[in-house]
């Protein structure tokens, strides 16, 4: 009797563990689909309703590939500052021990922090024809805001921590025995780092560029504060987007989207790529 108890007991348990997976499994489903798939389904509906014809148009207009450029330049100036400068302040805060080194590695996640929008006005304060440092440069006439340079370093600004937040913990792991032997080898320092260090650290590194992509080519707020999105000069992509919306271009916008879109999903099937690789 006792036996039969614990059985019914056990039956009891096992039914309950499979309509528990089952209800969560339904509900990952359904946030899925809710959040993900039908948002990119009406999305790729809208940018064809008016015709193949008039999507390849729009991604092929002048105004789009002007923006795309823009968008790949800036994006691409944010990859080399911050994979050379990322790994030297990388490098500082591992290995050197310094007064306000606490304080500066809580500077490097203030972008995480800082509103986009906000960041764009505080370089237009920095930056702008009367801002602080501004005037200075309108006295020469080079211009910073309202310009290419101006949108560069907004997106310098945002993309900032994560080359250095993805090198750091790999640099920590990694150690300096290595480092110890290669130069007790008689290896100089270049030496040391191109042959030892930059190895160890290149998956982190190369996961931290490609967070700096997805972020550079999706920045909006800060950029459109700072650029004055001026109509074929100062135009990235998702300013394009916002810019083809607000003229009632649908067709434009969400033609432009699908672009980003796929973009996006290209970064994002890297990154697990890096992540497998990561794991081996």
């Amino acid at each position: 009797m006792v036996e039969q108890n614990q059985i019914n007991i056990l039956e009891i348990r096992r039914t309950k563990k499979k309509y528990g997976r089952f209800f969560l499994l339904t509900g990952v489903i359904c946030w899925f689909v809710v959040l993900v798939l039908l948002p990119v389904f009406g999305l790729v509906q809208e940018a064809v309703r008016s015709g193949t014809a008039v999507f390849i148009k729009s991604i092929l207009s002048p105004e789009f590939l002007r923006a795309f450029n823009l968008t790949l330049i800036i994006t691409a100036g944010c990859v080399i500052f911050h994979t050379l400068f990322g790994i030297i302040l990388a490098l500082v805060l591992v290995k050197q021990n310094f007064k306000g080194k606490l304080l500066l590695e809580g500077i490097i996640d203030l972008p995480f922090a800082v509103s986009p929008v906000v960041a764009g006005f505080m370089f237009l304060i920095l930056f702008g024809p009367n801002g602080w440092i501004g005037n200075w440069f309108e006295a020469r006439h080079m211009k910073i805001v309202y310009a290419v340079p101006g949108m560069l370093i907004a997106t310098l600004f945002v993309t900032f921590p994560f080359v250095v937040r993805e090198v750091t913990p790999v640099l920590r792991e990694f150690g300096i025995q290595q480092e110890e032997a290669a130069y007790v080898l008689g290896a100089s320092k270049w030496q040391t780092f191109w042959k030892v260090t930059l190895p160890s650290i290149k998956w982190g590194m190369i996961y931290g560029v490609t967070l700096t992509v997805a972020r550079a080519i999706g920045e909006f707020g800060a950029v459109l504060v700072v650029s004055g999105s001026i109509i074929g000069k100062t135009h990235t992509v998702t300013l394009h987007i916002h810019q083809e919306f607000t003229d009632f271009h649908y067709a434009g916008a969400y033609a432009a989207a699908i672009v980003l879109a796929f973009m996006s999903f290209t970064i994002l099937t890297t990154m697990q790529f890096i992540g497998r690789m990561k794991g081996r």
